[in-house]
């Protein structure tokens, strides 16, 4: 008896467009799960952490930079800080705007 298979072999991998790549660590970026945003985009969790990493490392030009602690929350303070300032700004259009 054998079992039928469905789809493609699991030998086989996908293949993923830079611009898939690009929107998926763009939405990564934006969530506040990478795992939500990979479930999300139907792909692997670790997948797109490694993709995060490339990216990274492509940024920084080491691995052993971007695997650095402080450089690491150097970076999540960087990202926060930006957040709130887009936040900020978002407000002060609003609370410039003249009452009728």
């Amino acid at each position: 008896m054998t079992a039928k298979k469905s789809g493609s072999s699991p030998d086989q991998r996908r293949k993923y467009d830079e611009a898939f790549k690009a929107e998926a660590l763009r939405l990564a970026s934006e969530s506040r799960s990478t795992q939500a945003a990979a479930r999300a985009l139907g792909i692997s969790p670790k997948l797109l952490y490694r993709w995060q990493q490339a990216q990274l490392v492509a940024e920084v030009g080491s691995a052993e930079v971007a695997r650095d602690p402080e450089v690491r929350a150097l970076r999540a303070a960087n990202k926060r800080l930006a957040q709130e300032l887009a936040i900020l700004k978002k407000a002060l259009a609003i609370f410039a705007q003249p009452t009728p």
